[in-house]
């Protein structure tokens, strides 16, 4: 049975933060050793992003918050607020960016009404709250109360891949069911000062956002979905579960991710991808870079090189992972679903991979890691939509972004 992604949209919070306003915060912190503020430098400068997004207003420069929790502008120090104040953040402000992005989602899918929504699917790995982000959308949107809910929380930067594999799964069962996919991710509320290499990377790196997507194997007459869901897999590394975890401390939730990390994709990576591409017989055994479309999940400027330079693959093939990264840093889950959408926005008339839509029946693989150090792999097909008079695309990797505030700190 064929599966479409009928939609897929993004979202960010309005709070923008330049990266060398935010190194230079950061560099300038009472605690830091000399080793600790030459590392904070070279991991901000080196990350290779220019903007992030983060729900938290406090960290404008603009902001004068009568009693900062994250930052105090007038002192230029950042604070530590504990994981029950960040985790109330969390259920107000994702709950604001699950629901943008979803019904975005909804509103863009074509010929699918939000009374048609069989199951909802939500994930994040960045807070907890209960009744969830699958109620809130639930009732924001006005959808059946008796749509089948589930949640996938706390399983990193790959889990928009297991999102999708499950409603791919609940399409294969029932013809008729209608999936909506929701990632939505604040990764700003837990970065913090500290000599730590792990920490110092994390708060380089991560940002907010979120992105949705409505699936079905409806096949709807004289409106084309944008992809089919071909195949998904998913790989354990034998080595790396030390080099990236994801855990709770008493300060908000602490990222370990070892330098190691791009030395074992580098080494992993062919293997990773033999089980997705082993099980379609116009793949097997060609070159990579045949595959004109690559959405990688940009864990990190370094773990885009050993990809790149592991699967030969054109600096052009890399362009929609590297933009997104720039443009947004790493959103976690949502953050390959930006990189997706962002290959689908490209121009029709590129000359090269990578600067080029996809055409009718190209071909899209993708892949994401995360702790264990896990790698999810899938596959889409894109499918070529009649545009309607007087639409006009809009620009490749920004879409849902907000014009940019006032800098962060």
């Amino acid at each position: 049975m064929t599966v479409y992604l009928r939609s897929l949209e993004t979202a960010v919070p309005p709070t923008v933060l330049i990266q060398s306003e935010a190194r230079d915060v950061f560099a300038a912190q009472p605690g830091l050793s000399r080793l600790g503020s030459r590392l904070v430098s070279t991991c901000f400068d080196s990350a290779a992003i220019d903007t992030r997004y983060t729900a938290l207003a406090e960290l404008t420069t603009r902001s004068r918050a009568e009693n900062p929790q994250f930052f105090d502008p007038a002192t230029g120090l950042l604070l530590s607020p504990s994981t029950k104040v960040r985790n109330d953040i969390f259920a107000t402000e994702a709950t604001k960016l699950f629901i943008e992005a979803a019904e975005k989602a909804v509103s863009a899918a074509p010929g699918v009404d939000r009374s048609d929504i069989t199951h909802l699917v939500t994930v994040s790995c960045t807070g907890f709250f209960n009744p969830g982000p699958d109620y809130k959308i639930v009732r924001a949107l006005g959808l059946n109360p008796a749509v089948q809910r589930y949640h996938l929380g706390f399983m990193g930067c790959y889990a928009a891949f297991p999102a999708l594999r499950a409603a791919k799964s609940f399409c294969d069962a029932d013809p008729e069911a209608v999936v909506l996919v929701v990632c939505a991710e604040l990764c700003s509320l837990h970065v913090r000062t500290s000599n730590d290499p792990d920490t110092i990377m994390g708060s380089a790196l991560f940002a907010d956002g979120a992105a949705a997507a409505v699936i079905s194997a409806r096949d709807i007459p004289d409106q084309p979905a944008l992809l089919t869901l071909d195949s998904f897999e998913t790989v354990l590394t034998p080595v790396g579960e030390e080099a990236m975890a994801w855990n709770i401390g008493d300060e908000g939730f602490e990222m370990v991710l070892g330098s190691y990390v791009p030395h074992i994709i580098d080494d992993h990576i062919i293997g990773a991808l033999e089980p997705l591409l082993s099980g379609d017989g116009s793949l097997l055994g060609r070159p990579y870079r045949d595959i004109r479309h690559w959405a990688i999940h940009p864990g990190g400027r370094s773990i885009l090189d050993k990809v790149q330079s592991r699967l030969e693959l054109s600096d052009e093939q890399l362009l929609p992972a590297r933009e997104t990264l720039r443009n947004y840093g790493n959103m976690s889950s949502a953050t390959v679903l930006f990189v997706i959408r962002h290959i689908l926005d490209l121009p029709a008339d590129g000359d090269d991979p990578g600067t080029a839509a996809p055409g009718d029946g190209e071909r899209i693989c993708s892949m994401a890691f995360g702790p264990g150090l896990t790698v999810e792999t899938a596959l889409f097909t894109k499918i070529t939509a009649p545009k309607a008079a007087g639409t006009a695309d809009a620009n490749p990797g920004q879409r849902g972004a907000p014009r940019p505030a006032a800098a962060l700190a």
